[in-house]
């Protein structure tokens, strides 16, 4: 059994204690491993594990799915870091997002100078790393679909070139159905990441949990998107954060029967 508590979301439940802004963090936890998958943007994600009686000291490593601050923000201030972070290529590039007075900074907030004196080591998927028994990173993703569009105000670098997206990862896990595909933001499409997963692992993609970016989508793109991933075999969507519809929200557990 894989068992994933969203440690922050956009939102949470009426009532509750815990704490919540626009980012996405979740702990997964393995029979044999328990990582971070996304860090939200700030120290609020670590005050909601208090909360919530978790236990970070024993987490093996961190998963960062983009360099954008919402994703990536709150690692700096993780109270203890694993001795890895594992990475998309590129995540270094500076991220922005052009505005009407100009270009906002997007970023993760720290440097590869501040991984060396926190005596962490980035290890980079490109394709696909395998990091646990059926537990996969997954990147460089085949854009199949070009409906899935990216919106031309995500730049990066210091030119302020459109933003491809290609330091975006994803995890998969396999399940005793198939695999379960957790997205951070899915900015490069979450049928171009479900079809690219089964295409790399060879197993079907039955789930899908975390962000798939549609908040902002005409109702067009949204149907041709559910019908596709029904199409593709997906059966289970927990979706969050930036999909335009939450079924989670911070403090949420959600399990994989393996």
């Amino acid at each position: 059994m894989v068992e994933l508590t969203v440690l922050l979301e956009n939102t949470k439940p009426e009532g509750s204690t815990l704490e919540c802004e626009h980012g996405l963090s979740l702990l997964v936890e393995t029979p044999t491993t328990k990582f971070i998958f996304d860090c939200g943007q700030s120290e609020m994600t670590w005050r909601n594990a208090a909360r919530l009686g978790l236990d970070l000291s024993t987490v093996d490593f961190v998963v960062l799915s983009h360099s954008h601050y919402d994703h990536s923000g709150g690692y700096r201030s993780m109270p203890v870091k694993p001795e890895i972070l594992y990475t998309g290529q590129n995540f270094w590039l500076e991220k922005f997002s052009s505005t009407d007075d100009g270009y906002k900074y997007r970023g993760a907030g720290f440097t590869r100078n501040d991984l060396d004196s926190w005596g962490v080591r980035q290890i980079i998927c490109n394709d696909r790393l395998d990091v646990a028994d059926g537990i996969y990173l997954i990147g460089k993703f085949k854009r199949k679909y070009p409906f899935e569009t990216i919106p031309k105000k995500f730049v990066r670098g210091a030119d302020k070139a459109p933003d491809p997206f290609d330091d975006e990862i994803c995890l998969a896990i396999r399940g005793r159905d198939g695999l379960t595909v957790i997205a951070g933001c899915s900015h490069v499409g979450i049928l171009n990441i479900v079809s690219t997963v089964h295409g790399r692992l060879n197993y079907p993609v039955v789930g899908v949990i975390g962000g798939i970016h549609l908040s902002s989508a005409g109702s067009a793109r949204i149907d041709a998107t559910l019908n596709e991933l029904k199409s593709l075999g997906v059966k289970r969507l927990e979706l969050c954060h930036c999909s335009g519809r939450s079924d989670v929200a911070t403090g949420s557990k959600i399990f994989i029967e393996d």
